[in-house]
């Protein structure tokens, strides 16, 4: 499954919709945040509250991490949130650093699933872990095409595994 999933055309295919849908989700409800303004007190404050009672939604470490860091930095959570949805939307869409731009909408999934907030989110997640073990195959119909092998030749100094060295002759490496 994991090789199918990195190298099979069908599954490139597949993961392009899958990933332009969760794109399209990510962006537009980062650009909501945007342009509508955004204060994730709110939000905060009422995940803060699921902490409590017999069956609690959040758990006592995340409402820590609530009542101790996010919510006396509410104002870094309202640059970031909207930021970092449209980000991740836009990365997907594109198909530009398609497997990071998944980490990171799996992070902000779990942080709301931590929060008690179920919605779509688990739906999301599973998606989301499609596209990265997929890797580099989900965004092969995108920009990460041209980008990734610019920057592994360019930046990174590493080579593709299908380019010979100079003298058009491939090399053969010796097995550890």
């Amino acid at each position: 499954m994991n090789n199918w999933l990195r190298t099979n055309k069908v599954a490139m295919w597949m993961l392009t919709v899958l990933r332009v849908y969760i794109g399209y989700k990510w962006i537009t409800g980062g650009w909501g945040k945007l342009t509508g303004g955004f204060d994730a007190s709110g939000f905060l404050q009422g995940a803060l509250a699921q902490a409590g009672g017999d069956h609690p939604s959040v758990q006592p470490i995340w409402a820590s991490f609530l009542e101790h860091f996010a919510i006396p930095n509410v104002g870094l959570f309202n640059v970031l949130v909207p930021i970092g949805e449209f980000a991740v939307g836009l990365g997907l869409i594109l198909g530009m650093f398609t497997t990071f731009a998944a980490l990171m909408g799996m992070v902000m999934n779990f942080a709301f699933v931590f929060s008690g907030t179920v919605s779509t989110n688990p739906y999301l997640i599973l998606a989301e872990i499609f596209i990265v073990v997929a890797a580099l195959n989900a965004g092969k119909i995108g920009l990460d095409r041209w980008v990734i092998p610019y920057l592994r030749a360019h930046v990174w100094g590493r080579k593709n595994k299908e380019q010979a060295p100079t003298g058009g002759v491939p090399t053969q490496t010796k097995a550890a």
